[in-house]
This record gives C-alpha cells, structure tokens and sequence, in this order.
C-alpha cells in the first residue's frame, strides 16, 4: 500500500525526521549542507509516501525522475541475473538517498529498489531539484564532493569482493556496514548479507557464529547484528592469511 501526499513549507511536523526548530532535511546527508532558503525550496516540491515491507519501488529500466530520500525504513538496490539470482548492490536506511544518475543522458535505473521493511520516503522531482541548483550554483560543489566520496565508498565495496577468503571478505563488509549504518546496529537479514558479499547464505552464517563466539560480533536479534570489537575485526579483514 502506498500513501503519498504533498509536502509544503512549514509541515515539517509531519516528517520522521523533524525536531523542534529543524525540518527533516537537516537529517537527510544529500541536503544537510543546502543554504536554509534552498532547503525551504526543496521541502516545499517534497512528496511523502509510505510503502509496506516486500514493496517493489523501483524497477531495472525505470527512468530516474526523482530524487529518492529514505526518511525511515530499509530498502535495498538489487539486479537479478536471468537465471534468477540475486545479487544486493546496497542497503540504504534513514537519510540516505538514491539519486545518481539522475542528470545522465541515459537517466535510468540500473537495479531494482525493494523495500525490506516498512518505509517511508520522500521524492523530489528532477525538475525541482535543477530549479534549486539554478537558484544556487554554489551548491554544485557540494554535491560533486559527495559523488567523490560515494565513489570512495564504492571502490571500497569493489576492493571488498576481491577478496577470495570468505571470512576475511565477510569481516571487512561487516566493518564497511558498520560504519555508514544508523546507530549501534547491523540490521540485515543473513541472506541478504550473503547478497552483498557474493557468498552463500550457509558459509555467511557459519563465519557470523565463529566471530560470536569470537566475541567479534553480537546477535541482538533476528536479523541485528552488533560489532563489539572493531579491531578484531579489521585484523581478521586485513591482516589473517
């Protein structure tokens, strides 16, 4: 089920994000940054809506006419081979954003968008944002500093799957999700941890329990993982044969 509805200046009351005397853009890392003027003009075009877990958002092919911002939930980028295998690009939580590739020639998704739990987003259209950037050039440099840092995030991940041991590939994404997750958890399903590391789902589980009993990682709950001990970590990632 999907509920949307027309966001203008002045309702941030109705954001996750909002806290008194802020609207919820301070929170979201693509806009955090924006003069105060130009995020008025932002939340003023917004879009809010609500999607129930297992909701396909996006699919592979669709043209990239917004700006997606997760306000609260999980959802995760994903390609399906043609003989049906899955492999998980990214996870995005609260205050991330899908935007890359929105002002391509080829602006079309390259993944499909899945929500893993229950998600509300907020959409702004190409057309506002270019308005925004138009009104304020300075901004550009910003977001180009933000593409260089994305792209750093990304060689990482590439880095990460060259990695032909299991535990030790294992052990430095759970150290890549730890950093950039929201508060103290890991909150991923096991499969789709395997997804992302291009292992499968029963070698992911057997190396998890080794590094509990380790005293590496906590279970915190089903599907919540909680790295206790970040430098065990990055020595078994980096520095076990």
């Amino acid at each position: 089920m999907n509920q949307a509805g027309r966001v203008c200046a002045g309702a941030g009351h109705n954001c996750a994000f909002s806290r008194a005397g802020s609207s919820c853009m301070e929170n979201i890392r693509l806009f955090a940054d924006l003069p105060a003027d130009a995020k008025r003009e932002l939340l003023a075009c917004s879009r809010h809506s609500t999607h129930e877990s297992g909701s396909i958002i996006v699919h592979e092919g669709d043209p990239i006419e917004s700006i997606i911002v997760v306000r609260s939930g999980r959802i995760k980028t994903y390609r399906t081979t043609p003989g049906g295998k899955e492999y998980v690009l990214d996870v995005l939580h609260d205050g991330q954003a899908l935007w890359y590739g929105m002002f391509l020639k080829d602006h079309i998704y390259h993944y499909s968008v899945e929500c893993l739990t229950r998600v509300q987003l907020c959409r702004i259209h190409r057309a506002d944002f270019e308005t925004m950037l138009a009104n304020h050039p300075s901004v550009a440099l910003g977001l180009i500093r933000m593409v260089c840092t994305e792209l750093d995030h990304a060689e990482e991940k590439t880095m990460m799957l060259g990695i032909r041991n299991p535990r030790r590939r294992l052990a430095e994404y759970l150290l890549l999700r730890d950093h950039s997750c929201v508060g103290p958890e890991i909150n991923m399903r096991l499969e789709d941890i395997a997804n992302s590391v291009g292992l499968r789902p029963e070698t992911v589980s057997r190396h998890v329990a080794q590094f509990v009993r380790e005293g590496l990682v906590k279970r915190v709950g089903r599907g919540k993982l909680l790295v206790l001990n970040r430098d065990g970590l990055a020595e078994v990632a980096h520095h076990e044969d």
